[in-house]
């Protein structure tokens, strides 16, 4: 599997966002606020990977297990966020981990700015007072881009994408890229693990995305090879528009 750095950050400042990065050991985040947020933003990080490392301590098989594992009391909120979309996916709870950690940390930062948006390595959460695009980079020779259109009503909400190509974790799947839109990023993280590894080639793709949504996705997109498969709430646009 190669990795695809992170040339899809773009930094530039507009009217509506700034653009910034916030990096602690190996959680690496690029967010969008109204204003730079960075020093609010590497606490709340800080906080979630310490609330994390915690539980692992007491269950090593949160870190290791391909499946969900038994619940312990007296977890932390991003703990049982990864627990839920464990359970409800049937995955490892470590598959939500991207998106349970860009979720804790943009509903913090609500209070600073009335629009955010957290990527951690390809899964994003995100609220948003008007459209915006968000694009899929799936890295194969077929698309370049497939862009989605996101309308203000349906966030917050969590994008997050599983690629069997691109990135640094683990699949069993072969699809370039499976991208779930959730009412939560730890579900939508979870979710794209487990719809990428039910795609093994272009037979399996419309069986992986309705497995997406019956984990309770509100959208899911399938990309293998020269194919497309789209469930539920999906807007393709323009990819040379503006992404997030």
């Amino acid at each position: 599997m190669k990795s695809a750095g992170r040339t899809y950050r773009d930094f530039t400042e507009t009217e509506r966002w700034q653009s910034f990065r916030v990096k602690v050991e190996t959680s690496d985040l690029f967010i969008r606020a109204g204003s730079d947020l960075s020093a609010q933003a590497e606490r709340l990080v800080r906080r979630a990977r310490e609330e994390i490392l915690r539980h692992i301590d007491r269950q090593n098989g949160f870190l290791t297990s391909y499946t969900p594992v038994e619940r312990l009391d007296g977890c932390p909120e991003i703990v049982t966020m990864m627990y839920d979309a464990s359970e409800r996916a049937g995955v490892g709870p470590m598959a939500a981990v991207a998106g349970a950690v860009a979720e804790a940390v943009g509903r913090e930062l609500m209070g600073y700015s009335e629009e955010i948006i957290i990527e951690n390595g390809g899964d994003i959460w995100m609220r948003i007072t008007s459209p915006a695009s968000v694009l899929i980079y799936p890295g194969g020779m077929y698309f370049n881009a497939v862009a989605l259109k996101v309308h203000p009503d349906r966030t917050p909400c969590g994008i997050c994408t599983s690629s069997a190509r691109i990135g640094h974790s683990f699949s069993f799947g072969k699809a370039d890229a499976a991208t779930i839109i959730a009412p939560d990023a730890a579900l939508a993280d979870a979710i794209a693990t487990e719809a990428c590894n039910r795609v093994q080639g272009a037979e399996t793709m419309e069986y992986a995305a309705d497995y997406g949504m019956s984990c309770g996705a509100a959208g899911v997109v399938i990309l293998y090879r020269d194919r497309l498969a789209a469930r539920g709430e999906v807007e393709l646009a323009d990819p040379e528009g503006e992404s997030s």
